[in-house]
């Protein structure tokens, strides 16, 4: 890595700042039409983002370097760095009360889509700032990269590689410009937001609660307007009916959408992966369900309409509650434990390992029991109709690897700092994952990350980086090899 790619890359991400800071513009105004104070805080943090920003894209102004998978590496933790900081500013500095861990913590888990919270009190937190917690979501839901796609060509430094590595997507590229897509892809997310909007409006909920809560539906990012999170509409099953299909949505791969929605592509939905996700959906939401209505006497459909909703929400990494699902009896709390592994699609904005990657582990370990059998035969693995080959095989077996290693190291940080073992291992699972909230009193469904020290809420923070990065794009940059030249 030379001096050069460094300085577009550090450019690209100052470039990146100041649109953020007009972003905050929007809080600001919510804030000043509903006469709270912390309008002020926004306009300030605005002014400081893009006067640094300002400062340094023109102190890295100079020629851009040939694209390569390393100056893509770095330019893609660097842009989610700068998310992270930006964000933090006005949650620092509003009316909050917030430390920096916690205010970094909090932008964090907005970018990253976790959607876990340290901020207590939400019902009468000021407009603007649940408003931030919210775009902050909806700008992470498909990474910076997707929202900073615009900017790539323009800075002749091309674009979808820089994509695929944020996104971890295997498909390839579906329209053969890459301007159509990037205007497909954000065109259909924010669609899918508005309808989303509408429904939650039409179902009952006030304007300010259905605009905030598509943007983090959609997103699954999960930070609600209310302390009850989904609980604050539990007794409305439209509701949560509607959340349920947008988080579902979420998590299927946007560039299958694309060729779906643009394209009429209806080939395209046999996607391996999606058959996948959407069978341990119905899977787990339907055995709760039969098992609530046995132990809890439940209706079926009231039991099927909250199991459908947690389930989905987890799994798809959203991170929304219902109700305190650990109260729900030990099979339903091992099945919550296991859904938070699984994730939703490739290319989606959910998180967690994916579906892709169990399908093919799976052909692994089976192509690894023929082969005990069969020592000198030659099998293919397959992802659908496609063979799956060496390198994307090692980078499936790299990543779980790395995933469950970092997951040991982070809840043994979290220990260290004094956490109990079932919030320690469940809140590195969760971080990890994206998905929000973990198991136990202090973090799980009916609690938040408010009473953790400080040193966890910067090992959780750097987690959730991690997981949101997909783990190797950010482990790689901390090697000797990649900064050599």
């Amino acid at each position: 890595m030379n001096r050069v790619a460094a300085r577009a890359a550090i450019h690209i991400s100052a470039v990146f700042a100041l649109y953020l800071s007009a972003a905050m513009l929007l809080p600001a105004g919510v804030d000043l039409y509903h006469g709270n104070e912390d309008w002020q805080v926004f306009a300030a943090s605005a002014a400081i983002t893009a006067a640094a920003a300002l400062g340094v894209a023109a102190a890295t102004h100079g020629n851009t370097p040939p694209a390569s998978t390393r100056f893509g590496f770095l330019l893609v933790n660097l842009l989610w760095m700068t998310m992270a900081v930006a964000g933090a500013l006005p949650l620092l500095i509003s009316s909050l009360e917030l430390s920096l861990a916690e205010a970094f913590f909090e932008s964090v888990s907005a970018i990253t889509t976790t959607g876990s919270t340290v901020i207590t009190g939400l019902d009468d937190k000021p407009p603007g700032v649940l408003l931030w917690r919210s775009i902050l979501q909806w700008m992470g839901g498909l990474g910076v990269i997707a929202l900073g796609l615009f900017l790539l060509p323009f800075l002749k430094v091309g674009g979808v590689t820089y994509f695929k590595i944020e996104s971890s997507d295997i498909e390839d590229k579906p329209f053969e410009r890459f301007a159509t897509f990037a205007a497909s892809l954000l065109g259909i997310y924010a669609m899918l937001t508005v309808a989303c909007a509408i429904c939650y409006l039409l179902a009952g909920m006030t304007g300010f609660d259905a605009l905030n809560h598509a943007m983090t539906t959609m997103s699954t990012g999960g930070m609600s307007t209310h302390d009850a999170s989904f609980g604050q509409f539990a007794n409305s099953p439209h509701i949560l009916w509607i959340a349920t299909v947008f988080m579902f949505v979420g998590g299927l791969p946007f560039s299958i959408l694309i060729l779906f929605a643009i394209r009429g592509r209806y080939d395209a939905l046999r996607d391996p992966q999606i058959r996948v996700f959407a069978g341990y959906c119905i899977v787990f939401a339907v055995a709760v369900a039969v098992y609530l209505r046995v132990t809890a006497e439940k209706p079926f459909l009231e039991a099927l309409t909250h199991s459908a909703f947690n389930f989905v929400s987890i799994i798809t990494t959203t991170g929304y509650a219902s109700s305190d699902y650990s109260a729900w009896g030990p099979l339903a709390v091992a099945c919550f434990f296991v859904a938070t592994f699984l994730g939703g699609c490739s290319g989606s904005t959910a998180g967690g390992i994916k579906a892709y990657r169990f399908l093919v582990l799976f052909e692994l370990t089976m192509n690894g029991l023929r082969k005990l059998v069969y020592p000198n035969s030659v099998i293919t693995i397959r992802y659908g109709d496609r063979v799956v080959d060496a390198d994307m095989q090692r980078a499936v077996v790299l990543f779980i690897s790395a995933f469950f290693v970092i997951w040991a190291i982070v809840a043994i940080l979290l220990g260290a700092t004094g956490l109990d073992l079932i919030t320690a291992v469940t809140g590195s699972l969760t971080a990890m994952t994206n998905v929000g909230p973990g198991l136990g009193d202090i973090i799980g469904p009916a609690g938040n990350f408010a009473s953790l020290p400080d040193s966890s809420k910067w090992f959780l923070s750097m987690a959730m980086l991690l997981g949101r990065l997909e783990i190797l794009v950010v482990l790689v940059i901390f090697t000797p090899t990649f900064w050599s030249r």
